[in-house]
């Protein structure tokens, strides 16, 4: 891009999982997309930066848009991956209760897997989640033969390469400087970046994650008080040395903010552990420090130790951190995703989604298509 000024049907901001199939989405009805992404590369964002786990849809209440987003997309996302040749393993999971506290709760979440449609749902004795899982140690559980893993990056080249295969077109190290309503309809957006452009598009998507309230507030017209306030929470995780000791994904009860310091396999069998939850103070995306502190092993190991006894000492080590766009804090209920159109905001053809934390990577084919629903209703 240059210092010229484009025009073109819909433009998406954002090259996350969800911006992607955004993209993707509108490609596949006839509309020519332009995606603008601040970063030099698709999904560095928390695409790339959480446990890469197809979910099955348990967690959430029952008609919320996490809860039919997720059910709906991880439908829609494994025929995806299998028509696209994308790497991926419905590998099932426990949901484990190490004591009578957590028992009720494991048997509360298999109630609302019932209420939410979710396939393949069992509730087991321990000695029978045992016999499956040898080295775990729990009371009951409830296995999910739902739950996959998913090669997110590939998932992500695969909705590109769709993308671009219909005549549209992704610029990198393009950010959002701002944007106006046109009188008549559509919008234009100023790019920054080594080659600044002005844009022209008839529909806009807002997925741009971290930064969805930022690219926002740059919007001329779009009320603040539609902006909901973003409060980050950060999440780290260990590798673990040695053999998979499962062979299935392993959860604690879930925790306030998220869903326990779990156990994910990835697709090489490579045992990992997180994310936690620390609340973070600042809320500037570009703030926050990604490394991951050592020290935070002591706490992982006595969690991991409540359903894996026997695992060794000294076997975990630091691996990466990421970060969750929230709209609720600490000793809040959790908040559904925001997919706000014109109902909201009063700017037709324009669309906001807020707050996308997991499941946002199982949602992204639902979201996608909602999204696209909402801004198409403009034209």
């Amino acid at each position: 891009m240059s210092g010229d000024v484009y025009q073109i049907d819909a433009a998406v901001i954002g090259a996350g999982a969800v911006g992607l199939a955004c993209a993707a989405e509108l490609a596949r009805r006839g509309r020519e997309v332009l995606v603008v992404e601040a970063a030099d590369c698709i999904g560095s964002g928390t695409s790339s930066r959480n446990s890469e786990v197809i979910h099955a849809g348990m967690y959430y209440p029952t008609g919320s848009l996490k809860h039919t987003m997720c059910v709906r997309g991880r439908r829609m996302l494994y025929d995806y991956l299998a028509a696209r040749g994308v790497a991926h393993r419905k590998c099932g999971k426990l949901i484990v209760a190490t004591d009578a506290a957590e028992e009720a709760q494991i048997a509360a979440l298999h109630r609302r897997a019932l209420e939410n449609d979710v396939e393949n749902v069992t509730l087991l004795t321990g000695a029978a989640a045992m016999a499956i899982e040898p080295n775990i140690a729990c009371v009951s559980a409830l296995l999910s033969a739902e739950t996959g893993i998913i090669d997110s990056h590939g998932y992500m080249l695969a909705l590109l390469g769709e993308i671009e295969g219909s005549g549209g077109a992704l610029v990198l190290g393009a950010p959002v400087l701002r944007g106006r309503a046109l009188q008549g309809g559509g919008f234009e957006l100023d790019i920054g970046g080594a080659a600044p452009a002005t844009l022209r598009c008839r529909v806009l998507i807002n997925a741009a994650g971290l930064g969805a309230q930022h690219v926002a507030s740059v919007i001329e017209g779009v009320p603040a008080e539609t902006i909901p306030p973003l409060i980050l929470a950060k999440g780290s995780y260990f590798g673990c040395a040695g053999r998979p000791a499962f062979t299935r994904l392993i959860y604690p009860a879930p925790v306030e903010g998220g869903l326990g310091v779990h156990l994910t396999l990835d697709l090489a069998g490579r045992m990992r552990f997180g994310p936690d939850v620390e609340w973070l103070d600042e809320h500037d995306p570009a703030k926050v420090d990604y490394s991951v502190d050592p020290r935070r092993a002591d706490s992982f190991y006595a969690v991991i130790r409540r359903y894996w006894p026997a695992m060794p000492d000294g076997v975990l080590t630091p691996d990466y951190a990421g970060c969750r766009p929230k709209l609720s804090g600490r000793g809040q209920p959790a908040a559904d995703f925001r997919l706000d159109g014109a109902e909201r905001h009063g700017l037709p053809g324009l669309v906001n989604l807020f707050g996308i934390e997991s499941p946002g990577l199982t949602s992204s084919p639902a979201l996608a298509q909602a999204a696209a629903d909402l801004a198409l209703q403009a034209l």
